[in-house]
This record gives C-alpha cells, sequence and structure tokens, in this order.
C-alpha cells in the first residue's frame, strides 16, 4: 500500500509539474526547455525553510512566490526573442540554475540537500494534499484556457504580429503566462522535495526539462485534460514496466517521434479523431 501511495503521489506532482509547463508552452506558445529550473526553485526554497524550522506547508506559497518571480525576470529577458532563439535562452536558465547550485555550498552543492523534517502529514495525507492541489491547478488551467485571457494566450501563439496589430499588449499577456505557469512549477518543486527528502543539482538540469517537456506533447500540447494523462502515464511507465527505467530517455524520444509524426495533437487529438471516425461509421 505504501508502494502504491508514493506512485501516486508521484504522479501528481509530474502532473502538476506538466500543468505549469502547458501554461507557457501549450497556451501561449512560448517554448521552454529549461522548465525544470522552476521545479529546482521551488524545491531548493521549500527545502532549506523546512530546515531551517518553517513548517512545510508555510513554504508552499513561498515556493510558488519566489518562483514566479523569478519567471517574470526570465520571461522579461525573453520578451525579444522567439521560436528557436526562446527555445535556447529557457535552456540557457536551465544550464545556469544547476551551474549555480553547484557552486553554492550554502545550497549543498554537488552533494545536494538531504535530511529534509518531515511535513507533519501522513503519507495519505500528503497524497491527498497533492491531488487537491492537482485538481485546483487543473480547474485553474481550465478557466484560463475559456477566459479573455486563454483567448489572448491562444491568439498569440498563433500570430503575435496580428495580436500587436490589434491593439493586444503581447508582453504583458506573455509575462503573465510566465508567472503563473512558473509559480505552480516551483510549487510543484516544494511537493518534490517534500516527497523524496532529497533533492540535488541533477534532479533538475535539461533531462528533467525535455521529460516534462515530452509528456506535454504526449498529452497534447495545450490539452489540459491530454497533459494531465501525458504526465500520468509517463510518470507511472518507468514503475510499471521497471527496464524502462534503463532506457527511459529512449522511451521518451522514441513517443515523441511517433507522436509529432504521426499525432502531432497528441493522444488527445487521436483520440477525437478515431471519435469522428467511429461516429461516422
Amino acid at each position: 500500500m505504501g508502494y502504491e501511495i508514493s506512485l501516486l503521489t508521484s504522479m501528481g506532482i509530474s502532473v502538476l509539474f506538466a500543468l505549469s509547463l502547458n501554461l507557457i508552452t501549450g497556451f501561449c506558445g512560448q517554448i521552454s526547455l529549461g522548465h525544470a529550473a522552476f521545479l529546482g526553485i521551488g524545491a531548493y526554497l521549500s527545502a532549506l525553510l523546512s530546515k531551517a524550522g518553517l513548517p512545510f506547508l508555510a513554504t508552499l506559497p513561498l515556493a510558488m512566490l519566489l518562483a514566479g518571480a523569478i519567471g517574470i525576470v526570465v520571461g522579461l529577458a525573453s520578451l525579444r526573442v522567439r521560436a528557436d532563439f526562446l527555445a535556447i535562452t529557457t535552456m540557457g536558465v536551465g544550464f545556469l540554475f544547476v551551474g549555480v547550485v553547484r557552486q553554492q555550498d550554502w545550497l549543498g552543492g554537488e552533494l545536494g540537500v538531504s535530511g529534509i523534517p518531515e511535513s507533519g502529514l501522513s503519507k495519505i495525507a500528503f497524497m491527498v494534499l497533492t491531488m487537491v492541489l492537482c485538481v485546483v491547478a487543473a480547474l485553474l488551467c481550465m478557466y484560463l484556457k475559456k477566459s479573455w485571457m486563454g483567448r489572448v494566450f491562444n491568439g498569440i501563439a498563433e500570430d503575435e504580429d496580428t495580436m500587436r496589430v490589434l491593439g493586444i499588449d503581447v508582453p504583458m499577456y506573455k509575462l503573465a503566462a510566465f508567472a503563473i505557469g512558473t509559480a505552480l512549477a516551483g510549487l510543484a518543486g516544494a511537493l518534490y522535495a517534500q516527497h523524496f527528502k532529497f533533492i540535488g543539482p541533477d534532479s533538475f538540469g535539461f533531462i528533467e526539462s525535455v521529460t516534462v517537456l515530452s509528456m506535454v506533447v504526449v498529452g497534447g500540447i495545450g490539452s489540459v485534460t491530454g497533459v494531465i494523462f501525458g504526465a500520468a502515464m509517463l510518470s507511472a511507465l518507468p514503475a510499471w514496466f521497471q527496464f524502462i527505467g534503463d532506457y527511459k530517455l529512449l522511451v521518451y524520444g522514441g513517443l515523441l517521434f511517433l507522436m509529432m509524426r504521426f499525432s502531432p495533437d497528441g493522444v488527445t487529438g487521436l483520440v477525437r479523431r478515431l471519435a469522428v471516425k467511429g461516429g461516422a461509421k
């Protein structure tokens, strides 16, 4: 029973992390290849504050605030670049975060941070908290997608220049997407640190950023339910099929290739097309 609870908690953290990237990449079309840095920011802040004596629950909003604030700074630096250049810029942010953490002894350096205090919650209560936060994040994403802001996000993703001509303050909406998305990533990071009780620089590197991007692409870029499915499935696969753990990147890379080749809109689009064909028959 303990293993299943731990697996469900890990899946919930992955879902929350994937939803945070979907807000930036799926909703607003801003490619981010360094998103794991914001997961790490939330994780390190929560871990250090917990070791300093602050209750775990009190670290959650602080992790969101710091990750969101740094997300705005990154967003400001990225306003003048698009597409491939934006991807490279965000990838650089990810490398910068890992490099800084490795060099700072007060952040644990290469050894990371261990001995993170207990949250005061049982494993079941922590799992329930994680799932509740996932539901809240999913509802927030659904609301944003149907709101005026969500429509503007979609317009920016489709044709940024047209939105500027229409008088839309594109930089402001881009920053809003970065702020909300990175804040949710910080929240996922705080949960990550508390769940695994150890964090290190290798946990938030480029591979983790590509992994969460895979979850978004496989589920369906821009789809809330699709991303939830993609994140849950890809985070559970190594646990269900242990041999995948040794070939994780190969499997994820293969899934990305297949999806982009045969179903660019992910599992969500594939299911939708199959439903239409079934209805036509």
